[in-house]
């Protein structure tokens, strides 16, 4: 059986070292994103540019998405020189966005009715898992269509799981993001309570991170929040993002999530400020402002 021919569209923070494992695996890739200049890393390592979304299905067998938004997944998809323009049939779309799941199927069912196949397929990992490949892929759709689309996700996943049906995927990256950011408060408050009690963060982070309290957070953002290290690995916008469709999950399910509606709030203020396209360890700076003192008047 010929190896298959992947397009890649979206090549910011993730997609570009995803690309770059597709790539050392192997593969002929086909690439195309809004902004060129973004391309550039992936060109001079092999790939081939595309002029559009539509190009770039019409050289694949399987088509891969990671854009920002479901509006953006849709567009791309659906729009004018979009993928469906140009797909083949018995191919495969692979979305590795994070998006709405109820729009995930019914995109699933659109492609299915011109005769070729979906996959959602949110990732795990940040910027960290994207380079090193060991991303947590987590599948929903067709077992048969992910069986034959597994070594291509392997190429840029360590632990890829078949969730469910067509939206599950989504439904199961939006617990993930539940988990990291909820995680990623407790991590917040741990290091202003050592810093505040006079404790190296940093010496604190060695001293529980292999016991009950570890965490992915916990090692990794921890010490830029020690460090006011505040770059993105993964922006505050697009964890904000995430959190709106899991509140609206929520919400639609009558489901509460004091949790979740806290670490939005908190983000939200951190938008405020201007901070939104610095990393989700700044999360740490809306706890700063409710310690600050309030400027005296004059």
């Amino acid at each position: 059986m010929a190896q298959e021919r992947i397009g890649f569209i979206g090549l910011g923070i993730m997609g570009q070292p995803m690309c770059l494992n597709l790539l050392k695996a192997g593969f002929s890739l086909t690439v195309y994103n809004r902004t060129p200049a973004r391309m550039q890393p992936v060109l001079q390592a092999g790939a081939v540019a595309a002029a559009s979304a539509k190009q770039a299905a019409e050289r694949s067998s399987i088509v891969i998405t990671m854009v920002t938004d479901t509006p953006d997944v849709e567009q791309v998809l659906f729009g004018h020189d979009g993928v469906m323009q140009g797909l083949k049939a018995n191919s495969v779309v692979i979305d590795m966005s994070t998006i709405s799941p109820s729009a995930t199927q019914r995109m699933a069912a659109q492609i299915k009715e011109k005769g070729s196949q979906m996959l959602d397929a949110p990732v795990s990992g940040g910027d960290v898992g994207a380079k090193a490949g060991t991303l947590a892929i987590m599948v929903g759709g067709e077992a048969q269509t992910l069986e034959r689309c597994r070594p291509v996700l392997e190429a840029m996943g360590k632990t890829i799981t078949h969730v469910g049906g067509h939206g599950m995927g989504q439904t199961v990256k939006l617990c993930n993001q539940i988990l990291v950011s909820v995680t990623n408060l407790a991590v917040c408050e741990a290091v202003r309570f050592a810093q505040r009690s006079g404790v190296d963060p940093r010496v604190m982070i060695e001293a529980v991170k292999n016991g009950a309290a570890g965490s992915w957070q916990l090692s990794n953002l921890g010490p830029r929040m020690a460090a006011g290290d505040f770059a993105p690995g993964f922006m505050i916008d697009l964890q904000q993002k995430d959190l709106r469709l899991a509140l609206q999950s929520a919400f639609e399910m009558q489901l509460p999530s004091p949790g979740l509606s806290l670490v939005h709030q908190l983000f939200s203020a951190c938008q405020a400020r201007g901070e939104g396209r610095e990393g989700t360890q700044a999360l740490i700076k809306s706890l700063l402002a409710l310690t600050q003192k309030p400027a005296k008047e004059n």
